[in-house]
């Protein structure tokens, strides 16, 4: 059996691992920034630990090979950090080591992951006198053992029965529905977790990180994507770290705090009450921001987000709370100021990214804020999408006393886009993302792009047309230009709207679930499903599309949003 690794071909020894081969090939040097994290056979994620020819294939008559190796024709790309792939096996890692160093310390302690800010993760900690420089000194013992993160597949009642024993329900009652009847873990001694997705070799991984303190137990701060091999500059968000509390707060008030708890709640039909309560507090948050703005007399409120984080139906939402102020808002989209497409110079691979701030016409649009600020009367553009190029309609616009702009787009917060000398309380800054505070269990947070992806497939295949297979292929392109042209300045906000709701993913389950089932292991983006794949498997499915308002975000991507439908 041949084996093309990175492009070097080589004939891997029996019994050898991905990282045995990698290593004898001199492919780790020391550095976070070349060495490999994982790999990618035939569209799947493997953990280094893979062995590709096992002992006993190697000794039959006839040489058998591993599935995956067969599909793949032998050949291995490694993943490093600067892959999300490789940062989210470079952060499952850490979680393992945190946990494991906690319970060595202080075996009584409750842990609990709470949210991710930026570069940086918070575990919440009770039960004990938290030491984080007594920590610190486990951790790098337990980086030095270089314990290996090997699998063990066991019995999920034998799982359930175990973390019962432990105090654990969290992970019991989750696995409660589970219909597999094996499940896998990592252990070292009386520890064993799980964290739903690959792991690196072993402990010695983890190079890059920094603890600190936090008022309710440790932020644990990730490598820096550009130099992992230093850790990545932590800054305090306050505005995030309020809106994360916030949701949190609700989630236990709502004694939903898990998806075993989401799932209790859909069994007995307490769900629909959850429906209400996300919905009335998402209209409460609205009417808050339009207070806000009011207050300030703004004339122009710049709307930013993530993809799939529901802008558009935030927008015409704010923009009914306005009205009953007695405002008269005008929505306006940054895609309007995009530039011709055959006017926009490709990047050094020839493609078009059209995430850059460059494709949006950054002078034109601030031209025309300031002369509508002034009063004055200006043209807007239009972009046709079908014909790649700007078209002038005659559609004029004039602010009245009364009238407030908001304005929707990705780039909405890059300052970039304001005119110099304008009165800053002229403008409201609102950036919208879905922030779900929702656990799989105590130990894995289920994550903000995790959700979007969901929506965003579900979108694409019921508005749009768009199969899975093509979403999934333009998500990394998306991401990144989320870390480049969104996410540095969202902490500038004046207001940060959390537009996740509890209830959802037992909604987009329905709408999903058939789709992702169907994909083929042969498929290229087939890893990516299996990670949706892995946390929709605990989720129970909820049919209530019925109790979803037709103005809810949820809407914006199941169908059936208000916003969205002509007048007759």
């Amino acid at each position: 059996m041949k084996l093309i690794i990175d492009g070097i071909e080589t004939t891997p020894r029996a019994g050898a691992s991905l990282y045995d081969i990698a290593r004898e090939l001199g492919m780790f040097s020391g550095s976070l920034r070349t060495d490999p994290i994982c790999a990618k056979i035939a569209g799947r994620i493997f953990t280094l630990n893979y062995i590709p020819l096992r002992e006993k294939d190697a000794s039959s008559e006839r040489e058998s090979v591993r599935k995956a190796m067969a599909a793949s024709g032998g050949v291995v790309r490694l993943i490093r950090y600067s892959e999300p792939v490789g940062r989210d096996v470079y952060m499952r890692t850490s979680q393992f080591i945190i946990f494991l160093a906690i319970r060595r310390l202080w075996p009584e302690a409750k842990a609990k992951m709470s949210f991710t800010v930026g570069p940086a993760y918070y575990v919440k900690v009770t039960g004990c006198e938290l030491d984080v420089e007594l920590l610190r000194r486990e951790v790098e013992k337990i980086v030095c053992e270089a314990i290996p993160l090997k699998r063990r597949r066991i019995p999920t009642d034998e799982a359930i029965r175990y973390y019962r024993a432990q105090g654990l329900t969290d992970k019991a009652e989750l696995l409660e529905y589970r219909s597999l009847p094996h499940f896998n873990i990592y252990e070292n001694g009386d520890y064993s977790d799980y964290f739903y997705g690959e792991m690196m070799p072993d402990t010695s991984f983890l190079r890059s990180y920094e603890i600190l303190r936090s008022d309710e137990g440790i932020i644990l701060v990730m490598p820096d994507v550009k130099n992992p091999d230093r850790v990545a500059s932590y800054r305090e968000m306050p505005n995030f770290f309020s809106v994360h509390a916030e949701g949190k707060r609700w989630g236990e008030l709502m004694q939903c705090e898990t998806v075993a708890d989401l799932n209790k709640l859909v069994k007995t039909g307490e769900v629909r009450e959850l429906i209400r309560v996300n919905e009335a507090l998402h209209e409460r948050s609205f009417s808050r921001i339009a207070d806000m703005i009011c207050d300030r007399g703004a004339r122009a409120v710049m709307l930013a987000g993530p993809s799939s984080s529901g802008k558009t139906t935030s927008a015409n939402r704010l923009a009914t709370q306005l009205r009953v102020h007695g405002k008269a808002p005008i929505l306006m989209s940054l895609d309007d100021y995009y530039i011709d497409r055959d006017k926009i110079a490709p990047g050094p691979d020839g493609k078009l990214d059209l995430e850059h701030i460059n494709t949006i016409d950054t002078e034109l649009f601030s031209e025309q804020l300031k002369s509508l600020l002034r009063g004055e009367e200006v043209e807007l553009p239009t972009f046709n999408f079908k014909t790649a190029r700007r078209e002038w309609q005659g559609h004029r616009l004039r602010l009245s006393e009364n009238t407030v702009i908001i304005v929707e787009g990705l780039h909405g917060l890059n300052p970039v886009l304001l005119p110099e000398g304008l009165d800053p309380s002229l403008i409201f800054r609102v950036y919208v993302s879905p922030l779900l505070p929702l656990n799989l269990d105590d130990h894995y947070r289920i994550p903000t792009s995790y959700l979007r992806l969901l929506r965003r497939t579900v979108r694409d295949y019921e508005t749009r047309g768009a199969s899975v297979q093509r979403t999934l292929s333009m998500w990394d392109s998306v991401r990144r230009g989320e870390e480049r042209w969104i996410f540095p300045y969202q902490e500038n906000a004046d207001v940060i709207f959390n537009s996740s709701t509890l209830y959802e993913l037992a909604v987009l389950k329905k709408h999903i679930f058939p789709l992702l089932t169907a994909i083929e292991p042969s498929d290229e983006c087939y890893d990516d499903v299996r990670a949706m794949v892995k946390v929709l498997n605990y989720v129970r499915e909820a049919d209530v599309d019925d109790e979803i308002p037709p103005t809810s975000i949820v809407r914006e991507f199941i169908g059936g949003n208000s916003f969205y439908r002509r007048s007759e």
